[in-house]
């Protein structure tokens, strides 16, 4: 990577405010402000994007959230993401509490209704690859499929600064795939948490080998007279929701993003952003900025 590039740290927001939710309500703790209302989710985020900024020292940043838990994938199959509980009652209001400190702390939020967060981070990628170079901060491994020369992804693991990175060359020596493959492989396998079956049948490794061996989904398709007749069988019985499953497992990369990259620039936060963070209840995260 040519290092003139500007470092753009990109932050899946749906994924540390969840995160950050649930490393404190696990043990109750809320840290409601004086109106009652919990702000755990919300200084937890705050404090890990802040942690992730120092550890890597982007150039610019960018915050991508979902908008709304309806989305094209919906429109695709009912039973999308219909097995997931809806969040807790104490995080609701602190997804707009989120993005409305994001915004005050000057972070550049995007999100697009009908899209995850997911889709808008790659398209951010996408729109600037040649341009810049990216470390996406998430959890969520359907990622990987963005992996690019220009572009890694640092895991969350532990507390806020232990990672888990990849780059394209690690997801290579792992997988022997391209990581624009990796969408073939989920088809295949399935994913119970965003509730699409794959083939049944069909668990990793094979789904692995299939993609290793064919290639896309369509290539394997166009190779079935060459496989075992159980798999061959597997994939005939399931083969509309395994086309269906490649859908909804592909991201999007094709959001708008109604931006230039130098909006996206870092800028340094003023204290006269206290005052807001005191008035909020965001104490914790007062008291980190101010040291």
């Amino acid at each position: 990577m040519n290092q003139d590039k500007p470092h753009v740290l990109v932050i899946d927001g749906m994924a540390l405010l969840f995160r950050s939710f649930f490393a404190t309500a696990m043990s109750g703790n809320y840290f409601k402000n004086d109106k009652g209302i919990p702000t755990n989710a919300v200084q937890g985020f705050a404090r890990h994007v802040l942690a992730a900024q120092n550890l890597m020292q982007p150039t610019h940043m960018a915050v991508c959230w979902d908008k709304g838990m309806h989305t094209f994938r919906n429109e695709l199959y009912d039973g999308y993401k219909a097995n997931r509980p809806k969040p807790a009652e104490e995080l609701i209001p602190q997804f707009d509490m989120a993005q409305d400190l994001s915004e005050h702390l000057g972070w550049m939020n995007f999100g697009i209704v009908g899209m995850e967060a997911d889709d808008t981070i790659a398209s951010i990628t996408h729109k600037w690859q040649d341009d810049a170079k990216f470390t996406i901060v998430s959890g969520d491994k359907d990622l990987l499929q963005l992996l690019h020369p220009s572009t890694e992804i640092a895991f969350t693991k532990k507390g806020f600064t232990i990672y888990d990175v990849y780059n394209e060359a690690r997801f290579l020596e792992e997988y022997g795939i391209s990581p624009l493959l990796f969408p073939d492989v989920k088809a295949f396998m399935g994913d119970t948490s965003d509730g699409y079956a794959g083939v049944k049948g069909i668990g990793p490794k094979t789904a692995l080998q299939l993609v290793q061996t064919y290639g896309t989904v369509e290539e394997v398709i166009d190779s079935l007279h060459l496989l075992k007749a159980g798999q061959r069988t597997k994939i005939e019985t399931d083969l509309e929701m395994l086309k269906l499953s490649k859908e909804l497992a592909t991201i999007r990369r094709d959001v708008p993003i109604e931006a230039e990259l130098d909006h996206l620039l870092v800028q340094n936060i003023s204290s006269s952003k206290f005052d807001y963070l005191y008035e909020h209840g965001y104490t914790i995260l007062a008291r980190q900025l101010q040291n």
